[in-house]
């Protein structure tokens, strides 16, 4: 009886819901126009277009993941990028596409 009543207490021990897991880092397409860089912080101000089942058009700054993309960014570019947003709300932009003002 006591070795069924041990099973029992570990299967529900197994199955019971432990410490929250980290989620699953979601992507999402951007598409915008950069007004501001601050390089200090690695960030972009993007004034981009709604991102659909994410967030509507607005500017916000964006921290930069890559260095080497941060770096040939300009104020006035357009660019595609990747929202990568992980499961604790932190963000950022990585593989960033850039169409070069005036172009």
């Amino acid at each position: 009886m006591k070795l069924v009543l041990f099973l029992l207490l570990l299967i529900t021990l197994g199955c019971s819901k432990g410490p929250e897991t980290a989620q699953r880092e979601r992507h999402y397409a951007l598409t915008g126009k950069v007004v501001a860089l601050d390089a200090r912080s690695q960030t972009a101000t993007v004034d981009a277009s709604a991102i659909p089942n994410f967030m509507d058009a607005m500017t916000m700054d964006y921290p930069v993941k890559s260095r080497v993309d941060f770096d040939k960014l300009h104020v006035g570019d357009r660019i595609e990028a990747s929202v990568n947003v992980a499961g604790d709300g932190v963000y950022d932009l990585s593989n960033i596409q850039v169409e070069r003002a005036g172009k």
